[in-house]
């Protein structure tokens, strides 16, 4: 429909704020590879065209943990 304008809803500009600080990636990890794993890494990134590798270890990393929690969940006693 023409001439109608799009509701938006209003968010609080604090919690955007907030929100957006809580994101920041300010925690430094370094790992080290040996040569046949870093070739390993180099052949799936040019073969699966990643262009970051520090979002493919990110991501890979997050999803093994996400995983073992999820399967071996923490005890409170």
């Amino acid at each position: 429909m023409v001439g109608q304008k799009k509701k938006t809803s209003k968010i609080d500009p604090d919690f955007l704020r907030r929100e957006k600080a809580s994101l920041v990636r300010k925690n430094r990890q370094v790992i080290y590879l040996n040569d046949k794993e870093m070739a390993a890494i180099n052949e799936y990134c040019s073969r699966f065209k990643v262009n970051t590798k520090s979002v493919f270890f990110r991501q890979a990393i997050i999803e093994k943990v996400l995983r073992e929690l999820g399967t071996n969940p923490p005890t409170l006693f």
